[in-house]
């Protein structure tokens, strides 16, 4: 599968802001839920930090879609 890439002008992006972002939460309440749940891998790994900075070059992937965060 190929991965969406989301480009940010900072220097990070916080894991719940980039679900959002990118549409794969439809609000910053389902995102808190399904990172805590445990449904969110960060780089290959599960994460349960919402609050997780993300810099260019991280992946996110959550039910099947997988986004990549560019500089």
């Amino acid at each position: 599968m190929k991965a969406e890439i989301l480009k940010i002008d900072t220097e990070f992006i916080r894991l719940q802001d980039l679900l959002k972002l990118s549409g794969l939460a439809a609000t910053g309440g389902m995102a808190k839920i399904v990172i805590q749940n445990g449904e969110v891998k960060v780089n290959g790994e599960v994460c349960t930090m919402r609050g997780k900075k993300l810099r260019g070059g991280d992946t996110a992937e959550y039910d099947g879609a997988t986004v990549k965060v560019e500089l």
